[in-house]
């Protein structure tokens, strides 16, 4: 498998820079994650540290530092390398989908992802009423980096809140779930070999 995956996604609003490394978690994993917005770097530390994975960001922005852009964009850059990473894997064997339970005291959510080329985005929130803000970030940002990593990915992914009342841990739970999901879907299997997530196999395409 690869060890190392690096994506650039330049726009005119922005340029990030995003690198899965599949190395060893480092010492100084949480040095490399670099945004301009505290807890969203708190949430990608979460999806390290549960996935298994270093990964690093550069973000260069335009003369406007919109909290909306950062989110969708990094999360549509670092969906684009997690399908890389999939694609390249799939030759000797990789899983390809996976699910898992993220917890933080009170807080319980399920992630459950398939790379399928197919972008489908859903979280269920059971009721539970989110903080509008949370260590000052919109909550509807943080949906925001979920679904551009769908987008970019082309995944689904199904998220469910089952538990929580303090905002923090809400989303802890959500990002800690989405990591362990990750590390299952990136895990090697050589039993896979040469196999896709669905039983549709690769897409080919005919455009004319």
């Amino acid at each position: 498998m690869m060890d190392k995956v690096k994506v650039n996604r330049k726009t005119t609003e922005s340029e990030i820079d995003v690198i899965l490394d599949f190395s060893p978690l480092k010492s100084n994993y949480r040095e490399r994650i670099n945004t301009p917005i505290p807890f969203l770097n708190h949430m990608m530390e979460h999806i390290a540290w549960r996935g298994g994975f270093n990964i690093e960001t550069e973000i260069k922005l335009d003369k406007f530092i919109l909290t909306h852009v950062i989110c969708e964009d990094l999360g549509i850059a670092m969906g684009k390398a997690a399908a890389e990473f999939i694609k390249r894997s799939t030759e000797k064997g990789v899983m390809g989908y996976g699910d898992a339970i993220g917890i933080i005291d009170e807080a319980k959510a399920e992630c459950a992802i398939s790379f399928e080329n197919r972008a489908y985005f859903n979280i269920d929130y059971h009721g539970i009423l989110l903080s509008e803000k949370v260590e000052g970030m919109e909550s509807q940002d943080l949906e925001a980096f979920l679904e551009g990593f769908v987008q970019g990915a082309c995944c689904t992914m199904h998220i469910d809140l089952f538990k929580g009342v303090n905002g923090h841990h809400i989303w802890e739970a959500i990002f800690r779930s989405v990591g362990a999901a990750l590390n299952r879907a990136f895990a090697s299997n050589p039993a896979r070999a040469g196999m896709t997530s669905g039983v549709a196999g690769n897409i080919e395409w005919t455009i004319e």
